[in-house]
């Protein structure tokens, strides 16, 4: 069953750091059965914080989101991310 990670991005404070986050995520998923469905394209917050930007990916399982966000590659990536901004990540399964 698909699943979807969702990346909220709160709030940016190094965009040096981000830059270098998406150069390194993007990278990272060579290897993996991942599809990009939505890259920080317009947005409008309906409900709760205002949020500044948004990523979602499909995988086939849940378990492969799992394993490409664990990934030593994604990992390292995610260090620039922690640096670059604030975001909230959600890991859900489609129907």
């Amino acid at each position: 069953m698909a699943a979807y990670l969702i990346f909220i991005k709160d709030r940016e404070h190094d965009a040096a750091a981000m830059a270098d986050y998406s150069a390194k995520a993007g990278g990272s998923i060579a290897g993996h059965a991942a599809k990009p469905l939505a890259y920080y394209g317009a947005i409008e917050t309906l409900e709760g914080a205002e949020a500044q930007g948004a990523v979602v990916i499909e995988f086939p399982t849940m378990d492969e989101a799992r394993a490409w966000y664990r990934s030593d590659a994604y990992q390292a990536a995610r260090a620039r991310r922690f640096a670059g901004a604030d975001y909230r990540v959600i890991l859900t399964q489609g129907l």
